[in-house]
């Protein structure tokens, strides 16, 4: 079941909202094919360090964190993965692997690659590795007001 405080987070912003469960799987493409959905609809959330702070990055299963662009875009002069013990612990209930891309309910700014905005709907962890939130593209901005990097700064910083 979706983690609680995820839920009541989205019910309290009036966000619709509908969850998908789905087969075991460890990575974001694995998941995506067991749940029926495209690897460009479903959004990993990846907990990177920008400048040695936590932060969200949110990208298409597709996709690879491009490091230089996020350093870039973040004003930071150093960004990477964080390891799984330096959050473990941030994320509430949350299992490892299935964090949910909210960083307002988490106290952590939030980074999406652009090419999210191709499709009407996202779906992403709920907290739970079993279970997908599916919310449209345009109600998770909202809610999220996350920092959009853009194809423009790819292209610049190529």
């Amino acid at each position: 079941m979706a983690e609680q405080r995820v839920v009541d987070y989205l019910n309290h912003h009036h966000v619709p909202f509908s969850t998908c469960r789905h087969p075991p799987a460890f990575t974001a493409q694995e998941i995506a094919e067991k749940a029926h959905i495209s690897g460009y609809n479903l959004a990993k959330t990846v907990v990177v360090k920008l400048d040695g702070k936590l932060a969200l990055c949110i990208l298409p299963a597709t996709e690879r964190v491009n490091f230089s662009q996020l350093r870039h875009a973040a004003g930071s002069h150093t960004a990477e993965l964080a390891a799984e013990e330096e959050f473990a612990s941030s994320f509430g209930h949350c299992e490892l692997g299935a964090t949910p891309p909210f960083g307002g309910l988490f106290g952590l700014p939030v980074y999406a690659v652009e090419s999210l905005d191709k499709g009407k709907f996202v779906a992403f962890n709920s907290g739970d590795s079993s279970e997908l939130l599916v919310m449209g593209w345009q109600d998770f901005q909202e809610l999220v007001h996350p920092v959009v990097l853009s194809a423009r700064q790819k292209a610049a910083i190529a």
